[in-house]
């Protein structure tokens, strides 16, 4: 039987990044964290049941957006919500979340890309 789908969240600020997390595992879903985009590569490498990644699109060492680009490159089924308080909608071609959001929308956007937690 396959591991159930596991969701990446990568955010430089700590507070997001955990409340975040915290909200999708009450939920039910399976969470590892991230808080770059080059840790999330290495996290990627280790875990290969993640299926979605949730990141932050401004962060010092790596945008969300080079992140994903370079993640789906690799391991082309994973799923992206962008998110940030700097960027409108229109400047990305993934599924965004404008800072701050509403968990109910989080919650929306996940189902949509996963479907509901087992």
């Amino acid at each position: 039987m396959p591991a159930d789908p596991v969701i990446l969240v990568v955010d430089d600020d700590d507070e997001v990044r955990i409340i975040v997390a915290e909200f999708l595992e009450d939920f039910g879903y399976s969470v590892v964290q991230a808080d770059g985009g080059a840790t999330a590569l290495r996290v990627l490498e280790t875990t290969p049941s993640i299926r979605l990644i949730i990141s932050d699109i401004r962060m010092p060492d790596m945008s969300g957006i080079e992140l994903t680009d370079r993640a789906t490159a690799q391991w082309q089924a994973l799923k992206v919500i962008l998110i940030s308080g700097y960027f409108v909608a229109q400047q990305v071609t993934r599924r965004f979340l404008r800072k701050p959001f509403r968990m109910i929308d989080l919650e929306s956007a996940v189902r949509a890309e996963l479907g509901p937690p087992h």
